[in-house]
């Protein structure tokens, strides 16, 4: 399996990082993509992704931290994209839950980000909340950006906007949120072709039952994958999302 979406870089798991990673074998992982979501995280995401095989790398700024988007730090992001194993642009997008930027700065700084990935030829990562029916129009009215793919991180939104980002091409990744007993995603998943499923832990966030209340690992992505096929009734949802992971992010099996 891959985890699509972890945070190694958090001063939590940082101290963890090296024993995480040496485990991936024994915890069913093959690769894990490591996100930033401001320049210090993306920064440190690179570094650790160059210092573990098995770790990939995302660099971008989060819609909390739109407020303090400058050119200088698109002109760093794009430096450090040039590493070869940066394999997506993000975390972006809108967040309109917490508001912890303005929402028009939001919505500029996720337009220019987009334009940023697109030149540099890279899938998107974008989080949004309370916000799925302005981000699928705006990305309707630039779906030409959005030709090397991306996917919706920690999708929380409905079945029938769930198709409508598939439509766009995106992928739609499902984190131990789907786990929650008050979750009622069951029909969101089951809306998802499985050609556009992905695992991820946002770890540290979002730790899975049984270990809600606990630092989320990268390990735990398995019980993503476990509640996700009794939803839909497959067995080898482990496998089609590690392909689909592949596929979009370019991530070779020599790790």
């Amino acid at each position: 399996m891959i985890d699509t979406h972890c945070h190694l870089n958090d001063e939590r798991l940082q101290p963890l990082a090296e024993g995480i990673v040496a485990d991936f074998g024994r915890d069913g992982l093959s690769a894990a993509i490591n996100v930033g979501y401001d320049l210090d995280s993306s920064r440190k995401a690179v570094e650790q992704a160059m210092a573990y095989a098995p770790v990939y790398a995302a660099v971008g700024i989060h819609p909390h931290d739109a407020k303090s988007a400058t050119p200088e730090q698109y002109q760093t992001l794009c430096r450090l994209a040039e590493a070869e194993k940066v394999v997506a642009y993000g975390e972006i997008g809108l967040d309109f839950y917490y508001d912890l930027s303005d929402r028009d700065v939001q919505r500029k700084v996720m337009l220019e980000q987009l334009e940023i990935a697109a030149g540099l030829k890279l899938p998107v990562i974008f989080h949004v909340r309370d916000a799925y029916g302005l981000a699928l129009e705006l990305l309707k009215q630039n779906r030409s950006k959005l030709i090397y793919g991306g996917v919706m991180h920690c999708y929380g939104g409905s079945a029938e906007l769930a198709k409508e980002f598939v439509r766009l091409g995106l992928h739609v990744a499902f984190g131990g949120a789907v786990t929650f007993k008050n979750a009622h995603k069951d029909d969101v998943i089951r809306a998802v072709a499985p050609e556009r499923l992905l695992l991820e832990t946002d770890c540290p966030y979002m730790t899975p039952v049984p270990y809600r209340g606990q630092l989320n690992l990268p390990k735990y992505v398995g019980l993503v994958a476990e509640k996700i096929e009794a939803v839909t009734g497959r067995a080898d949802i482990g496998i089609q999302t590690e392909r689909n992971a592949r596929a979009l992010f370019g991530i070779n099996r020599a790790v």
